[in-house]
C-alpha cells in the first residue's frame, strides 16, 4: 500500500472514463487491479484515475506495485498518433506538474500484474 498523497500523476483525468470507472468500482466494493508506480520518484505509471475515485472517496491508501521504470522489463508508447512518448517526459511531466493530455502514455511491463481484489472498506 502507499499513500495516496505521495503519488505523481503525470497525465490529466478523462472525466467521462473516470465516471464510468468510478460506477463500476464502487458497483464491485473493491479495487480489482494495484496501480503501477516508479519506485524513485513514485511518479504514477499505470492507475491515474483509480488514484482520483480514491481519492475523491477519501481513501489514504491505494494498492499499488513500484518498479525500477529504468529497467528494460518496462516499455513505454503512446496511444496517441503522433506522439513520442519517453520515460524522461513520463518524468518530467510528473515532477513538474506539467501533465499530459489522458491516456497519452501506454506502459507495457515484463509481467503479468495480478489481480488483488482489495476491499474499499480497507483502504
Amino acid at each position: 500500500m502507499v499513500p495516496i498523497a505521495l503519488l505523481k500523476p503525470h497525465e490529466e483525468i478523462d472525466e467521462e472514463h473516470l465516471h464510468e470507472l468510478e460506477k463500476r468500482i464502487v458497483s464491485d466494493g473493491v479495487l480489482r487491479y494495484p496501480i503501477i508506480v516508479d519506485l524513485k520518484t513514485l511518479t504514477i505509471l499505470n492507475g491515474h484515475h483509480r488514484v482520483e475515485i480514491l481519492k475523491q472517496m477519501g481513501k489514504k491508501y491505494v494498492p499499488a506495485i513500484l518498479v525500477d521504470y529504468d529497467s528494460d522489463c518496462v516499455k513505454v508508447y503512446s496511444w496517441r498518433e503522433g506522439w513520442n512518448v519517453t520515460k524522461e517526459l513520463v518524468r518530467e511531466a510528473a515532477l513538474s506538474g506539467r501533465k499530459l493530455p489522458p491516456r497519452t502514455s501506454r506502459h507495457i511491463l515484463c509481467f503479468e500484474v495480478p489481480r488483488v481484489d482489495i476491499p474499499l472498506d480497507s483502504l
